[in-house]
Order: structure tokens, then C-alpha cells, then sequence
């Protein structure tokens, strides 16, 4: 007698989609937390002991992903500040007035200004919160498609043990069943026999 095999319950697939999205959005909230931190330490640094000088626009921003660019000079070395927010109508050759830190050149902003890069922290500010929400909600996603593997699982595996017992019962019922049987015609002959 055959055994019904009964096949295992499917198993939901989770999109490679979650775990890229969970990917991304840890790598933009460190991404964004280390702009904001720089952001933030170059400020501190200069408010720290400004020195003024002047620079010269060198270039100006386009839409086609390029940024301004400030020349200036520190001790006699030049020096190129990039996307500083320039004053409207700013023009190529426009004197700027910087601030940089004293013991870094490289850490200048725009006078009054409070970041080099005012742009840059406001959109860690708007972002890291973002990604960390869109990350939690990722993991969060895979931990419950993980355990409802392991609950399929498991009633996988306890269907295949109930067939295999059942599959075991039906193919042993035939040996009690003709043994009882044969037993039965044995006392009824001896009976027979001996009236």
C-alpha cells in the first residue's frame, strides 16, 4: 500500500527588495550622520578661533551637478572653499568674505554664516530620521517573515511526522486485520471439526 506524502506548506518569499531597502537606508543614515558631524565639528572649529580673509568666486553652480567654487589664500598657499552658498547675483571674479578655522585652512565658511555647508546639514537633519525609520520598518519586516518561516516550518515538519505515522498505521492494519480473521476461521473449524 502507498503512502500519501503530503507536501510541505509553500513559503512566503520576501523580495530581495526589503533587504536592499534595509541596505540603503543604514548606509544613507551613517552617510547623512557623518556629513552632519562634519558639518557640525567644522563650525565648532571655527567659531573656535575665526580668521577672516578673502576669496575670489571661481566658478559658479549649475544644474548639472556642479558646485561654486572659492579661491582664497591662507599663509601664502592657495586654498578652494566648494559649495559655499553664494550670495544671490554672485558672479565669477566677486570678492567673498571666509572664515577659516586657525589651526585648519580648510575648514572656511561664508562670514556669518554658522556651517560651511548650511545646505548639507539641513538635509542630514531631514534624512537620518527618514532612513532610520525606513530601516526599522525593513528589519522589522524580515524578523516577521523569519518567524513565520520557522513557525511553516515547524508545522511542516510535524505534517510529515502525523503522514508517516498514519502512512505506518495503514500499512500495519492489514496484518492485525487478517490475523484476527484467521484466527476466527481456526476456532470456527476446530469447532466444526469437532461436532
Amino acid at each position: 500500500m502507498r503512502t500519501a506524502t503530503v507536501p510541505p506548506p509553500r513559503s512566503p518569499r520576501l523580495g530581495r527588495g526589503w533587504y536592499l531597502a534595509a541596505v540603503l537606508s543604514a548606509v544613507l543614515a551613517v552617510g547623512m550622520c557623518l556629513l552632519g558631524w562634519r558639518q557640525a565639528d567644522q563650525a565648532d572649529r571655527i567659531a573656535a578661533h575665526p580668521v577672516r580673509v578673502e576669496g575670489v568666486v571661481t566658478q559658479l553652480p549649475t544644474g548639472g551637478g556642479t558646485y561654486s567654487a572659492v579661491s582664497y589664500k591662507v599663509s601664502g598657499q592657495p586654498h578652494t572653499a566648494a559649495a559655499l552658498p553664494l550670495a544671490d547675483g554672485a558672479k565669477v571674479g566677486d570678492a567673498v568674505c571666509l572664515e577659516h578655522a586657525a589651526d585648519d585652512p580648510g575648514a572656511v565658511r561664508i562670514c556669518g554664516d554658522t556651517y560651511p555647508q548650511p545646505v548639507g546639514v539641513g538635509l542630514a537633519r531631514f534624512s537620518v530620521p527618514v532612513a532610520v525609520v525606513l530601516f526599522v520598518i525593513c528589519v522589522l519586516r524580515i524578523r516577521r517573515h523569519r518567524r513565520a518561516l520557522a513557525v511553516r516550518s515547524g508545522q511542516g515538519r510535524l505534517a510529515a511526522n502525523l503522514a508517516l505515522a498514519t502512512g505506518a498505521l495503514a500499512e500495519g492494519m492489514p496484518a492485525i486485520t487478517q490475523g484476527k480473521r484467521s484466527r476466527r476461521r481456526r476456532r470456527a473449524g476446530g469447532r466444526r471439526g469437532a461436532h
